[in-house]
């Protein structure tokens, strides 16, 4: 071929990698100088790809919603390494959204990548033998039967991996066809395959492999196993990429990208747009205006969520894990209306047809299998009662059910959501079927009962815990009633199995949980898109994933992961409007006395600044009250006042950051400053001098008694340190015992807006009060332990307020990338 042939073909085919790369949909993130190879499928001579086409064109995916799986899918490879590269590790995140198609995602990359030249593929699904299931049958369906003779499963539907008899460096010499192993993230198996691997040798140098880590953000990250396992079988090979898929990325955007034997996407990070017709958190329960956004734009949240009332909640799941055993479930009205509701509306959707064939109820209140065993009676109960109701013509039974339907269907309009209203008369002939073809499936770990989608359309109503809660697709699910709270994003993100595609019952789904999940899955909705908006906002050359940390915002409630995880994610703001924070423990062990006196002489360095530069409301034995106080006071005590590390949001440093920005907003430049004392004039009451005339009985704090789960450590957890009383100290009220929290806030922002109130309590150091399974404080000091809360106003400008966590990227060097790679694909 001619030179200059040759160079213009180059040159077109550089043009269209960086066009790939750069292309807008889907928004990705990707390392500096990184090369990109891989420009699209050839429909005439690759195999791979074209079946999965006509998969997705069996299963009814729509035209946008296949080119959105070719235009992804193609970006992924590109982002990846050529198979003929002598060497190469990459490691990259997909970020999807949860039930929406990541399967189909990297079922379509594995297409590419063997239609090019990877020969093993190693699929990581998950930690359950049901999902580890699902994805091998998927897998065989859409990629080994449409091109058997390409392919060969190493792992089957009912085997996970199992070492192949003889010699591996045989096999692999044998082996021309693509290998698939679909495994769990299991140690037992991970250290099969390490070992099989080990002993395969130079083979490995000669296979590019891709390794698709279903679920990236479980067992994956921060786990004394599994991790170190995931890397002794990266190890093995000279040629390999690694791609996480998740919708929960939290745990993978805080890991230490320093860290070699971790797995933060250091190559690149991809965000998958949300498909046409999926329904998801924001569909469900709307979300908060992000900055930017206009507001007639945000769609909110449909009518489907129904509350649990708090009074049920002890009826459906056990309070404790020692209650268990003794534990059963009682048909709670909103137990009953959630079974109800399953069958009207998987009646209606037999009267309408098409779609998915098989409809799914979830009941997940709890892990404990016990409990969910339980649960089988009391609903073959209801069927029966149901099947002899409908039987037997029961007027009242058909009144209730027909008012249901009646005010379902108009708090949800089918119109609404582009499917065809269903008159109650037309279900109600489908309904005696629907109930008598109910199936109660007790699905977990110990169960030998599973829901088997394979064998036939399925009408059954789940009741689960783990297994159902993570990567298992509940097909046609259409009712849920869900009770289990669980204070970490992403694992309460996960087990929200509701989300998903919904053709020809788009306006059906309903959700029976308690106010506080719904707030939380709302809030959620807010964290997922602000996450994917910082993702979209950073495409540029400029940014790489080692130079630009993801944002995820937090909530006063619950953790963004598991605290194993978030060892190296780092504050990127602080927030603490509306919010009391008080020291609960202390040090009191001879080690923490030099604290003691410190945090003592912050405090009496405080009241002398108050008196100086404040105003004195009022004094006496039992408190002491300074307005006005201005802020640069507050923050010098903050400086020298130390909270117990224990005390997770008492931390002086955050606070002073906080209250400087507040500052700059207008607000919090003036502070109240209270010393609160002993209410009580007995003769054994100890008095403490703080200077500048302010002399208080001191307050008793005992500590709580050993239970049981440990030996006493020194720490003293007092459990509560402030009152309602207290809190109203500088407000004008005379029924703050009897106000809540919430009315405090409220009365704060009518009376004092912008300022906040600090609060010293001198503790007496032994602090004996007697009371049950309290024991007296004992802290070694002759002086004072001193107690400090702060009560923050709630602010209007809440989005200024908003705290966000993110991976620690100070310490990160940055590698010259090696351009040296084969640029183009023969």
């Amino acid at each position: 071929m001619a030179p200059e042939l040759i160079r213009r073909v180059r040159a077109k085919h550089e043009a269209e990698t960086v066009r790939i790369r750069n292309l807008d949909e889907p928004p990705s993130v990707w390392i500096d100088g990184r090369i990109t190879w891989y420009t699209g499928p050839d429909m005439t001579k690759d195999r791979n790809w074209p079946a999965i086409v006509k998969s997705m064109q069996r299963k009814g995916f729509g035209d946008a919603n296949i080119e959105s799986v070719d235009a992804s899918s193609t970006k992924i490879l590109a982002l990846l390494d050529h198979p003929k590269q002598d060497g190469f590790r990459t490691r990259g995140l997909v970020v999807g959204f949860v039930q929406s198609g990541k399967t189909t995602n990297f079922t379509a990359v594995m297409a590419k990548a063997a239609d090019r030249g990877y020969k093993l593929f190693i699929v990581l699904s998950g930690i359950h033998n049901t999902l580890r299931r699902q994805t091998q049958v998927r897998l065989g369906d859409d990629l080994v039967h449409a091109n058997p003779a390409q392919w060969h499963e190493v792992t089957t539907e009912n085997r996970d991996f199992i070492p192949p008899g003889g010699n591996s460096k045989a096999y692999f010499a044998s082996k021309g066809q693509h290998l698939l192993l679909v495994v769990k993230k299991n140690a037992v198996v991970l250290r099969k395959l390490r070992d099989w691997l080990d002993s395969a040798g130079e083979y490995l140098a000669k296979t590019p492999t891709l390794i698709i880590d279903d679920e990236a953000d479980q067992s994956t990250v921060a786990t004394s196993k599994i991790n170190p396992l995931l890397f002794d079988v990266l190890d093995k090979f000279p040629k390999v990429g690694y791609i996480g898929y998740t919708a929960t990325p939290f745990a993978n955007l805080l890991i230490n990208p320093g860290d070699e034997k971790d797995f933060y996407p250091r190559d690149f990070i991809v965000n998958l747009p949300q498909p046409t017709g999926y329904h998801g958190t924001e569909v469900l329960f709307g979300r908060e205006l992000l900055p930017g956004e206009d507001a007639s734009a945000l769609e909110g949240g449909f009518d489907m969520i129904r509350t649990v009332p708090d009074s049920e909640v002890d009826e459906l799941k056990p309070r404790t894990k020692k209650d268990a055993p003794g534990f059963y479930p009682g048909m709670t009205h909103s137990l009953r209306r959630s079974v109800e509701w399953f069958w009207l509306a998987t009646a209606a959707r037999r009267v309408r047809g098409g779609g998915n064939p098989h409809s799914t109820m979830l009941i997940h209140t709890t892990t404990d299998t016990t409990v969910h065993e339980r649960f089988k009676d009391p609903l073959l109960d209801l069927r029966s009662r149901m099947l002899r109701g409908l039987a037997q013509d029961d007027a009242p039974l058909s009144k209730r059910l027909r008012e249901t339907w009646e005010k379902e269907t108009g708090r949800v309009p089918a119109a609404d959501l582009g499917e065809t209203p269903v008159p109650f008369d037309a279900l109600l002939a489908e309904l005696p079927g629907v109930v008598r073809e109910t199936k109660i499936v007790i699905d977990n770990y110990r169960s030998t009962d599973r829901l088997d989608y394979e064998s036939g359309p399925v009408t059954a109503i789940a009741v689960g815990g783990n297994t159902l809660s993570r990567g298992l697709t509940l097909e046609g699910l259409i009712s849920s009633l869900f009770v289990r709270a669980v204070s970490a994003y992403d694992t309460l993100l996960q087990m929200g199995r509701w989300f998903g595609y919904r053709n020809h019952y788009g306006d059906l789904p309903r959700i029976w949980m308690t106010n506080e999940l719904k707030e939380w899955f709302s809030h959620l909705a807010t964290v997922e898109a602000e996450m994917r908006q910082d993702i979209n906002r950073y495409m540029n050359p400029s940014v790489t994933p080692l130079n630009f940390a993801v944002r995820l915002r937090t909530h006063p409630k619950m953790s963004i992961t598991a605290k194993a995880k978030m060892t190296s994610a780092v504050r990127a703001t602080a927030a603490y409007g509306g919010q009391l924070v008080e020291s609960r423990f202390f040090d009191v062990t001879a080690a923490g006395a030099e604290r003691l006196v410190d945090n003592a002489a912050a405090a009496r360095g405080l009241v002398a600044d108050s008196a100086k530069y404040g105003i004195r409301t009022g004094s006496n034995g039992e408190s002491a009250l300074f307005t006005h106080v201005p802020h640069e006071y507050v923050l010098r005590f903050l400086s020298e006042y130390a909270f117990h590390e224990r005390s997770s949001d008492g931390d002086g440093a955050r606070m002073a950051e906080y209250i400087r920005r507040r500052v700059r907003a207008g607000s919090l430049g003036r502070w109240s400053v209270g010393v609160v004392g002993n209410s009580l004039a007995t003769a054994d009451t100890k008095r403490c001098d703080l200077g500048s005339g302010i002399d208080i009985r001191m307050v008793r704090r005992s500590r709580l008694d050993y239970d049981g789960d440990g030996e006493f450590d020194g720490v003293a957890d007092i459990k509560t340190l402030t009152s309602r009383r207290d809190e109203a100290l500088d407000l004008d009220t005379d029924r703050a015992n009897s106000m809540s929290r919430e009315d405090l806030l409220v009365l704060r922002a009518d009376q004092r807006p912008t300022e906040g109130l600090l609060l010293l309590y001198p503790i007496e150091p032994m602090s004996d009060t007697g009371t049950k399974r309290r024991v007296p404080l004992d802290a070694p000091t002759d002086d004072v332990v001193m107690g400090v809360a702060l009560v923050f106003p709630d602010p209007e400008d809440e989005d200024s307020d908003v705290e966000y966590m993110s991976a620690d990227l100070s310490k990160v060097v940055v590698e010259e990338e090696d351009l040296s790679i084969l640029e183009q694909d023969s």
